[in-house]
């Protein structure tokens, strides 16, 4: 590494070409490295960047802005943004300071958005302070989202694109993550929501192997992997004439025209892109379950959810909703939701990667604050383990609680999280926050 003019600016010499980093409050953050290139309904192919400077906007997949997520997390600033059609970035994140010859746990952050929305660098998932506390190196990365990475049914629009894309990054990680200061044979995934259902079928993916050694899963939907098929087929079918749309902003316009028809398909809709069984790189629906007991000694597992994920959704869906059906029945539907969306589905898979010799951890966070209303919905883990009170702030998410109680249960639960990364296991011995059940299965 060395230093140029000014102080902040760095410069790392990787195997992929001279990169330019900055520091920023005890974190050096490499931004928005292009690991790859792709052509619609193409695989990514990958690049080497030569010479690399940090764009002024932050890259993002084309999408549909969500009014529902932007009250639960953040408010986008889209001019912050810059859309590209080929998303392919990533962002490293390190320590300022880490000894000549110390190589750090590297975490490969896989963010969350239904497979319809986000990106990897967001300021609600921005690393640093767990970064600089527990010495780790996160990588937040960057893939094709909606039509563009997660609907198809053809050799002409091929599925599943968008965890090629994922393979793609962890394949740039592998060759390059060492000139950081990182350990190449030390990557843990780490996703939430459709990131971590991603991560689960990752594991169960063709051209993976040796790519990541352990896997941290928060609130999956695994409910809604299953008997997708013919949802899928009709969603591909009915959004053919946007294929050649020249402006993919536009394709993400139109596409949600069509989401209301597909209510006869059950809550599943909620989610109208995921991967697709019987497609590259994946097995088929049927053979799943067996393909994750039969790779369970590969990867180390943490996998988890929420006490209340859908409480956010159910309770704040509709304002006055609570005057026409009592709290007790919304409660109800929180709980019957949750455990069949995410806590069974969980369940499931633990036992059948126990079963298969597998080394996997089952936990549960949970609100102990009295009197809140939505408890712990979906996404509430994010601001623990991503500390940053000036991004959280205007979430709804986040009202009814104080920026103490998630800097004290936060702090622990990364240190955990942490741990688990650089060992696979966690102590007996080790700290937990008082919002955590946690337990070896």
């Amino acid at each position: 590494m060395t230093t140029q003019q000014h102080s902040e600016v760095l410069t790392f010499q990787t195997p992929s070409g001279r990169i330019s980093a900055i520091t920023e409050d005890g974190v050096i953050k490499a931004k928005s490295i292009r690991y790859a290139r792709s052509e619609r309904y193409k695989r990514p192919v990958p690049v080497d960047v030569g010479w690399h400077e940090i764009p002024e906007k932050t890259p993002v997949c084309p999408q549909h802005i969500s009014p529902l997520l932007e009250r639960l997390i953040q408010k986008t600033e889209v001019e912050q943004f810059q859309p590209d059609e080929s998303p392919q970035f990533l962002t490293v994140t390190r320590p300022e300071y880490i000894g000549e010859d110390e190589k750090l746990p590297v975490i490969v952050w896989i963010h969350g958005g239904s497979y319809e929305i986000g990106c990897g660098d967001l300021p609600t998932s921005d690393p640093a302070v767990w970064v600089k506390e527990q010495q780790v190196i996160v990588v937040s990365v960057s893939y094709r989202l909606g039509l563009f990475g997660f609907l198809g049914g053809s050799e002409e629009r091929p599925a599943n694109l968008g965890l090629f894309d994922i393979i793609e990054s962890l394949r740039w990680i592998g060759k390059n993550i060492l000139s950081f200061g990182g350990d190449p044979k030390n990557v843990t995934l780490f996703g939430q929501s459709s990131g971590g259902d991603a991560i689960a079928h990752l594991m169960i993916s063709e051209g993976v192997d040796r790519l990541f050694r352990r896997a941290i899963i928060h609130s999956a939907p695994l409910g809604f992997r299953l008997k997708r098929q013919k949802m899928s087929l009709e969603f591909f079918r009915r959004t053919e004439f946007l294929k050649d749309e020249k402006d993919p902003l536009k394709m993400a316009d139109e596409y949600v025209k069509f989401l209301p028809s597909f209510r006869k398909y059950g809550l599943k809709t909620a989610m109208p892109f995921c991967t697709q069984y019987g497609f590259a790189p994946l097995c088929t629906e049927e053979e799943s379950l067996s393909q994750w007991k039969k790779n369970a000694k590969k990867y180390d597992v943490l996998i988890g959810s929420n006490q209340d994920e859908t409480a956010f959704y159910v309770k704040t869906a509709q304002e006055g909703l609570y005057t026409y059906l009592h709290n007790r029945i919304l409660n109800s539907i929180v709980r019957k939701t949750t455990e069949s969306i995410y806590e069974k589905p969980a369940d499931i898979f633990a036992r059948n990667y126990a079963d298969g010799g597998g080394n996997i951890y089952r936990f549960t966070i949970k609100s102990t604050l009295k009197g809140n209303y939505i408890g712990a919905s979906h996404c509430v883990d994010l601001p623990l383990i991503f500390e940053n009170e000036e991004a959280w702030k205007d979430s709804e998410l986040l009202k009814e609680v104080p920026w103490k109680y998630i800097q004290e249960n936060g702090r622990k639960l990364r240190a955990l999280w942490a741990e688990f990364a650089a060992t696979g296991k966690i102590s007996d011995h080790s700290e937990r926050p008082e919002i955590l059940e946690l337990r070896k299965v």
